[in-house]
């Protein structure tokens, strides 16, 4: 499973383990899971849902940017 981290300038929003986490990419939704190639990509206003043991976390954005490499997901959002 992928290790997600998201963040915003003034918090930590989720931080552990996502079998799933789906992302308004600005070319489009996408879906990373465990051994995605790595990206860098910006995100336009959507929601960003994590996929976990327990459940399906959500987080509303205004944009921002996301990182991917070595099954870590790391998302910077406004």
């Amino acid at each position: 499973m992928p290790y997600i981290r998201i963040l915003t300038p003034q918090q930590l929003l989720f931080e552990g383990q996502a079998e799933s986490v789906t992302l308004p990419g600005t070319a489009g939704s996408f879906s990373v899971l465990k051994g995605h190639a790595p990206i860098i990509s910006s995100l336009e206003k959507g929601r960003v849902v994590c996929r976990t043991e327990n459940g399906d976390i959500g987080f509303d954005t205004d944009g921002g940017f996301v990182e991917v490499a070595n099954d870590t997901v790391t998302v910077c959002m406004e």
